[in-house]
């Protein structure tokens, strides 16, 4: 996996193969931050990173300049690696070692944008309660995006604040946003 663009980019990240990981691929993360550029100015947002393995989107954002990154994973190892690539960066990212659900129902704070990246073999009620807590807890800033990536196999279309998916190979990014009463009408 390497770094797309911004300070570091083609910078290369070898995680440990021991990890429970899958990175998303460098041509759907590049194609992503294709479509979040033209909405976001990097070095004015605040990240969540949700199941965040190797930390590969978070040191995207922090490669283009954004300095408020919170990565939140189970998984010990996975927060340990992401500690020890953001200090040999020098990135400012935080981590917390933390079931993602149980995070997200005690969590009061928000984020402009929240991206999830659960097991591709998740059932579709585990995935509807990544949008449902974060829309019930009020953790996504107004005129914030929820991102979640699942396999071309999962449809998300169907949940609340969904909004559109974009496809890239078999990665599909599921977008949703607040929505207003008269934008759900």
């Amino acid at each position: 996996m390497r770094i797309v663009s911004g300070q570091f980019k083609g910078r290369r990240i070898t995680a440990p193969k021991k990890l429970p990981v899958r990175p998303t691929t460098d041509m759907a993360k590049e194609a992503l931050f294709n479509i979040l550029n033209n909405q976001f100015y990097f070095d004015d947002i605040s990240v969540l990173d949700l199941f965040a393995g190797t930390g590969n989107i978070s040191y995207e954002f922090a490669s283009r300049g954004t300095e408020q990154i919170l990565c939140v994973d189970q998984d010990y190892g996975c927060i340990k690696f992401i500690n020890e690539t953001a200090t040999s960066f020098e990135m400012d990212i935080q981590t917390i070692k933390s079931d993602v659900f149980k995070f997200l129902e005690k969590s009061k704070q928000q984020h402009t944008i929240i991206f999830a990246d659960p097991p591709y073999d998740f059932p579709v009620e585990e995935f509807a309660k990544i949008p449902t807590l974060i829309f019930e807890n009020n953790l996504l800033e107004t005129e914030g995006l929820l991102i979640v990536e699942h396999s071309k196999h999962t449809d998300l279309s169907q949940l609340q604040n969904y909004t559109h998916s974009k496809s890239y190979g078999g990665n599909v990014f599921s977008f949703f946003e607040n929505k207003t009463i008269d934008e759900e009408e």
